[in-house]
């Protein structure tokens, strides 16, 4: 009884090892997984908005998030905050120059007679 477990332990063991490495019908290994890839990019055709970055999600890989997924992710958002600061900049130099420069702001009401 005893020969006969570690002969079907054995036929069991080598049964899984082929299976694993290669030796039955697939004709090699197990089948490599397709990694992970980001289903949902950041829109290439319009600015990114907050919903965008709300629904942004990285897939994991085997030591954490995708890097090179990251890194894009992070490059298109740095080049359009870059973008919008240098609007923003121009409509702030644009403001400030049709703006009249106050000489001095009076913090006296009016007389009733000059609100008419």
């Amino acid at each position: 009884m005893f020969l006969f477990l570690v002969v079907a332990l054995a036929v069991v063991v080598t049964a899984v090892t082929l299976a694993v490495v290669g030796g039955g019908e697939g004709g090699g290994p197990l089948p490599e997984a397709a990694p992970e890839r980001l289903q949902d990019p950041l829109p290439p055709d319009r600015p990114v908005g907050r919903a965008d970055i709300d629904s942004l999600r990285f897939p994991l890989s085997a030591r954490g998030y995708r890097m090179a997924d990251v890194d894009d992710a992070l490059s298109r958002l740095g080049a359009e905050l870059a973008e919008r600061d240098a609007r923003i900049a121009d409509l702030e130099s644009a403001l400030a120059g049709a703006q009249p420069s106050p000489g001095h702001i009076s913090m006296e009401k009016p007389a009733p007679e000059d609100q008419q």
